[in-house]
């Protein structure tokens, strides 16, 4: 048995997969001791890589991406998301609520975990044909402060992954009007990424792990509920079940557990948003950010 070792920077339901191989046996099929732990903060993983700690970490796309071209050489394996699960609760949006209706509104985007939820919306707005500078962005405070300060009044509306977004809609203080499953468009959120120094020592373990994650998300639909039911209660035995379950069933019916391919144009359209938001010293390629030899087999 040979170890792989995960620094992830959360604890996330889009990552069930994951969870799902391992409980499963799906990894140990493969010969590999998969071992995973949370960081916080989350820019751990990048400690943890350096170190040696850890031969993969999980998390967004964007952090290679923001790399590219420095002394801190990152390339990305394969993609656990093929979307963005985030979602915008608005406290009294109007009917047929487009983006372009956060014009003048004040938008909590916690950022503590990482830039994406405003760089995703903020690109999402752009593709809109409106104007971001437009909507007065409150960044840089952790989920659970931000959905607390919106309870207290504070903004128009929110970003929060799904499972955020169902328990503050179930508290009737807003609403979902906006779910990038439905309209945020194919985008590798989640990604395996490793150094760069490191691929070739790593090519076979990699290449089992991708296998056991692909053959994961292909069974996840099909997985008896009892099993996903006993994950989703070990990993957040504090949340509601139901809340859990409804998030895992909207996610299971979109495309964001797909694929571990990541679409190159999908790559390309994410780090443009980022570019746009100044997040980057320049445009990476998709081939420069990630080894596709890990992903051609399952495209």
């Amino acid at each position: 048995m040979e170890t792989l070792r995960i620094s992830a920077t959360a604890n996330g339901l889009n990552y069930l997969p994951e969870y799902l191989a391992g409980t499963t046996g799906l990894f140990a099929d493969a010969g590999l001791s998969v071992t995973a732990r949370a960081r916080d903060p989350w820019t751990g993983v990048l400690d943890d890589l350096a170190s040696g700690d850890a031969d993969l970490a999980l998390g967004g796309l964007w952090v290679p991406g923001m790399y590219a071209g420095s002394a801190r050489a990152l390339t990305v394996v394969c993609q656990l998301n093929h979307q963005a699960p985030k979602a915008i609760v608005h406290r009294d949006a109007p009917a047929g609520f487009t983006l372009g209706d956060l014009a003048g509104k004040v938008v909590l985007a916690p950022g503590i975990g990482g830039s994406a939820p405003y760089a995703v919306t903020a690109g999402l707005i752009r593709e809109a044909g409106a104007d971001p500078a437009d909507v007065t962005f409150v960044r840089d405070l952790s989920t659970p402060m931000l959905v607390e300060l919106f309870g207290a009044g504070l903004g128009d509306a929110i970003i929060l992954d799904l499972v955020s977004a169902l328990e503050l809609e179930a508290t009737g203080q807003g609403r979902i009007v906006f779910r990038n499953l439905d309209e945020g468009g194919i985008m590798p959120n989640s990604v395996y990424y490793c150094r760069t120094d490191r691929v070739d020592e790593l090519r076979d373990r990699f290449t089992r792990f991708v296998a056991c994650i692909d053959t994961a998300m292909t069974r996840l639909p099909a997985t008896a509920a009892s099993t996903i039911d006993g994950i989703l209660t070990a990993r957040w035995p504090g949340k509601d079940l139901g809340v859990l379950r409804e998030a895992t069933r909207q996610m299971t019916a979109s495309a964001v557990w797909e694929t571990v391919a990541i679409d190159p144009a999908g790559s390309d359209r994410w780090m443009r948003m980022l570019a746009e938001s100044a997040m980057l010293t320049r445009i990476p390629a998709y081939d420069e950010l990630a080894d596709d030899s890990f992903m051609k087999a399952y495209r």
